[in-house]
């Protein structure tokens, strides 16, 4: 399993060493379904966390994924998933703010926060260094796999500072701020800053598949409120947003867009 998973890594590393030298659709979709399992990992994580659809954060995910992959330089040393986080993150929580959705924490995890606190304390008085996660889980009565996530929610609601580093690079760090749309960002600004370049690969699709992305992507309805709309099932409206957006990735030629160096 090791060997395998070093495989995965090291062919994952050379796609992106001809990427950065050769760009082309056909690369970058291979690398995305390379690292898809790293965009569900955090949409399943974020859903938890909030009151949007899994499906949604998803194809948000991807979006964040694929500036990772513009952006990337190989030559920097840095791990490729370690530099992708923040931007399928950002990208999720730059999403939930422009829907006006709270990240929130479920009941039990704020009442395990807080008796882990006291927990921490007294564990470092009797160990004399910090506690380990498998410690901090023994102690606290629950699988280490879900004090970890506990962790990572907490540390979630706190507000970063922008210029925290994210990534180090040989001749460089990567801050936080670096990594997030800026304000003005609309969905799918990612690929394409230019809104002309974004609705030229809107215009390729099929009607209502060009509906359910703006409905629901641009116009914040719900795949529901889409349904009843375009009529069809939900299902539908789902498999029509991802078909969609795989059709305007392949469209968006990189060459073509406006990537910061």
């Amino acid at each position: 399993m090791a060997t395998q998973t070093s495989t995965i890594r090291s062919r994952g590393m050379e796609l992106l060493m001809q990427y950065k030298q050769s760009p082309s659709v056909q690369l970058r979709n291979r690398l995305v379904q390379l690292n898809a399992g790293l965009v569900r990992k955090i949409a399943h994580r974020v859903s938890h966390q909030c009151s949007e659809p899994y499906e949604d954060l998803e194809q948000i995910g991807y979006i964040g994924l694929i500036r990772a992959i513009e952006r990337f330089d190989p030559s920097q040393g840095c791990a490729f998933s370690s530099f992708a986080v923040p931007y399928i993150r950002g990208e999720m929580l730059h999403f939930l703010r422009d829907r006006g959705t709270t990240v929130k924490i479920p009941r039990r995890w704020q009442d395990l926060q807080k008796e882990s606190q006291k927990l921490q304390m007294e564990l470092m008085r009797t160990l004399g260094r910090n506690p380990s996660d498998s410690e901090m889980a023994e102690a606290l009565g629950v699988p280490v796999k879900e004090w970890r996530e506990v962790k990572m929610a907490h540390k979630n609601r706190l507000p970063l500072s922008l210029d925290a580093t994210v990534c180090q690079q040989v001749d460089s760090n990567i801050t936080l701020g670096e990594t997030l749309p800026d304000s003005h960002y609309q969905l799918m600004q990612a690929l394409e800053e230019d809104r002309q370049q974004i609705q030229r690969a809107l215009n390729q699709l099929e009607s209502k598949t060009r509906t359910a992305i703006e409905f629901v992507f641009f116009k914040g309805l719900s795949r529901k409120e889409v349904a009843e709309k375009i009529g069809v099932s939900p299902m539908t409206v789902t498999r029509r947003i991802q078909r969609g957006v795989d059709e305007m990735i392949a469209y968006l030629q990189p060459q073509e867009l406006h990537i910061d160096s």
